[in-house]
């Protein structure tokens, strides 16, 4: 049996020994499996039927073909108690959908492959499928990103469009791309109704929780030390709960809460010990059974977190920090270089995972181990750390891991904030003096708001959750984003809890370019019993605790909504810079047209284009219209013009063949030959003649109407005549 993953380094490309391609009694391919055993396949409920034979084709083996050139097949059923269908819970959310087969003969050894059990978010992975369009098998490839739904499954988003799982995917083999471990299987792919699609895998936890016979073929230590489990699925009544705690618990184990989070459960403390056990059992993929989410939800709603909330559960009471460091290191999937310190492998490794450390202050040498967790912090892992008392190691553990990260936190935040409504703003209020605004109001409510949170930010300096839990108390409820009214409507107080801030600004009256709302003064924040006595330096003296991810969000979205708009106002200044161009190059184009003469109607338009381009702030879609009425008119004169000339031109170089020489209309002579009547007004008098006008004494024609020529004062004379009085020595006719 293959149990040993290869590194990624050494992942080949081909087909997969264990991987199984599965066909339905009428032929067509039903999905995929994993080859766990010599005799058992591994795939999801709905792609079989118990009861109904398949048949199992084993396409990676021997080079792809079996003696003949036929794929290697074996018929295959579903095995006794080995069928778990996919159902949905009280929430709608999937469960289940996996089953296992059992082979009718054993395949060789070589081929099958164990599951690993690997903490999973952000891990790249790829998966062997068998679509339709290559139904020899393909590969796939993804990036878990998060939690989907309570069962323990996890989302996939494909690397690129294509790569969705498609049909004949379903139990297809996960292998993560770090290790080569099969980490779990394909379930099935969803497109939501906006056109995003992803798929769903179960991982080899969640899998062993509804097949407990699969853990005979996966590897890895379960993610929970046997001190940490819960007792509720023993017999005996249900314990009491502390239900703040658990609140708070499952609340954090949702992702709901900081990085770091640190408590107290005393020694003797059986309540909360087993609140605690409690959250970490249910929240573990492998251990949150029917029967422990039945008790569970006897007890009030919000205390159950999902599946998959923590990555690892440890009780390091007596462990060293390499010994801690190793069992981190192993379920981050770190196996490359065992020789080197696993501290290294996880500073250098990028990745992540959710873990909960209890026993904190009881481990063999607690600094060690508050350097190693330092060192989990800066790489994002999310931290649940449990003291049994309160002491010099709870306080430094608060102040280097939640504290001080707080602040460097929060001034960052508070750099942002100033970002958005100082450079920013600036430079939004510079466009809208230029160009009008799409929504004036958005930008102006969403800078109020950002300096409202600036405010609340820099008033409020006391780091969330600073009083600890137990002994230390119990923190406040986290403060929720500030919602200030729009522009133009009364201000309002913020929430009150848990944010005791200063009055917010007065609202902007919806002033021609924007500005950032500056802090008002007002009364301190009521202090918190729980706080200390003194604030940070250099800020105001408050305890209100802030939910710093809630401002992160908020700043977010602002920060999305005042980018946008700036790049809105960018293109439309462009857009007026490009439309003063146009303008512009048509009007010389007309001027060349006239010479320089008036047109009252076309020069109206020009002027109202052009008075529209110079207003400020300037409406750019109306100047558009005006410069594309005025660039019209110009263009149909400008045609008119070509095409007479290409009359013009015609004319002279095909005289008209039915009438004879010297037929008193000078029709077939150039230009300087014909009777001064038939010449233009700018022939005779050097001006153009105004449309709609006769030409009169070098007055220009006015549009839509042709040049009307004078008489001439002198009578035209006959052709001989003229040619004999310009020595021409025609015949008389």
């Amino acid at each position: 049996m293959s149990s040993a993953p290869s590194s990624a380094a050494h992942l080949s490309l081909r087909t997969p020994l264990w991987a199984v391609r599965i066909r339905r009694g009428d032929g067509e391919i039903a999905g995929a499996g994993v080859l766990l055993s010599r005799d058992r396949v591994l795939t999801c409920a709905h792609v079989v039927t118990p009861g109904e034979p398949v048949t199992a084709e084993f396409v990676g083996a021997a080079g792809g073909r079996a003696p003949g050139g036929r794929v290697p097949a074996v018929t295959a059923r579903v095995d006794e108690g080995a069928y778990v269908p996919e159902a949905l819970d009280t929430d709608q959310d999937p469960r289940g959908d996996v089953a296992l087969l059992r082979l009718d003969r054993p395949r060789p050894a070589r081929e099958p492959v164990t599951l690993h059990r690997l903490s999973a978010p952000n891990r790249t992975v790829r998966m062997y499928g068998f679509p339709h369009e290559y139904n020899g098998g393909v590969w796939f490839r993804a990036t878990i990103v998060g939690g989907w739904g309570r069962d323990g499954q996890v989302q996939l988003v494909p690397a690129t469009p294509g790569e969705v799982a498609a049909p004949g995917c379903s139990g297809a083999g996960v292998v993560d791309d770090r290790t080569g471990a099969v980490i779990g299987i394909v379930l099935t792919s969803v497109t939501d109704r906006l056109g995003n699609a992803f798929s769903s895998m179960s991982p080899a936890e969640t899998i062993v929780q509804h097949l407990p016979q699969v853990a005979a073929w996966t590897r890895g230590r379960t993610a929970v030390d046997d001190r940490l489990r819960s007792r509720t699925g023993s017999g005996g009544g249900r314990p009491s709960l502390d239900q703040p705690f658990a609140l708070r618990l499952a609340a954090w184990l949702r992702g709901d809460g900081d990085q770091v989070k640190i408590s107290v459960v005393r020694p003797g403390d059986q309540i909360r010990a087993e609140t605690l056990r409690r959250a970490i059992t249910l929240a573990d993929r492998e251990l949150r059974t029917a029967d422990s989410v039945g008790r569970a939800s006897l007890d009030a709603p919000g205390t159950v977190p999902s599946a998959g909330g923590h990555d690892l559960a440890l009780d390091v009471t007596g462990a060293t920090a390499a010994d801690t460091a190793e069992r981190v290191a192993e379920r981050m999937g770190l196996w490359q270089h065992p020789a080197g310190p696993a501290v290294e492998r996880i500073r250098t490794g990028g990745a992540a995972l959710t873990l909960v450390v209890v026993g904190v202050d009881r481990a063999a040498d607690p600094p060690a181990l508050l350097d190693l967790l330092a060192v989990l912090r800066r790489g994002g892992s999310r931290l649940l750390l449990v003291f049994r008392e309160p002491g010099p190691l709870y306080e430094r553990a608060r102040a280097e891991l939640v504290d001080g990260p707080d602040r460097e936190r929060r001034e960052r935040l508070v750099a942002r904030l100033r970002e958005l409504t100082g450079p920013l703003a600036a430079s939004l209020g510079d466009a809208m003096a230029a160009v009008r605004a799409d929504d004036p109001k958005q930008v102006h409510d969403a800078l109020y708001r950002a300096g409202l949170a600036l405010h609340l930010l820099t008033g409020t300096q006391q780091p969330r959750e600073r009083s600890g839990h137990g002994a230390a108390g119990t923190p406040a409820a986290p403060a929720p984003p500030p919602h200030p009214p729009s522009p133009g409507a009364p201000a309002q107080e913020p929430p009150a809890r848990p944010l005791s801030a200063p009055a917010a600004p007065s609202a902007p009256a919806a002033p021609s370019a924007p500005a950032a709302p500056s802090a008002p003064s007002g009364p301190a924040a009521p202090a918190d019993p729980a706080a200390p006595a003194q604030a940070p330096t250099g800020a105001p003296a408050s305890s209100a605790p802030v939910d710093l991810a809630a401002y992160e969000r908020l700043a977010d979205r602002l920060e999305t909504r005042l980018r946008a708009a700036a790049d809105r106002l960018d293109a439309l200044r462009r857009r007026r810079a490009e439309l003063a161009g146009r303008l512009d190059g048509y009007h010389a184009l007309h001027r060349s047209l006239t010479e320089g003469a008036e047109d009252l109607d076309v020069d109206a338009l020009h002027r109202r284009a052009h008075r529209l381009l110079r207003t400020r702030p300037c409406d750019v879609p109306a100047a558009e219209e005006a410069v594309a009425a005025y660039t019209d008119l110009v263009e149909r004169a400008d045609s008119s013009r070509r095409d007479r000339a290409a009359r013009d031109g015609r004319g002279r170089e095909h005289p008209t063949r039915d009438r004879p020489a010297g037929d008193g209309h000078g029709q077939d002579r150039p230009a300087q030959d014909r009777p001064a009547q038939d010449r233009s007004a700018r022939d005779r008098h050097g001006q153009p003649a105004r449309h709609g006008q006769p030409a009169r004494h070098g007055q220009p024609a006015r549009h839509g109407q042709p040049a009307r020529h004078e008489q001439s004062a002198q009578p035209a004379q006959p052709a001989g005549e003229e040619q004999r009085q310009r020595g021409g020595g025609g015949a008389p006719s």
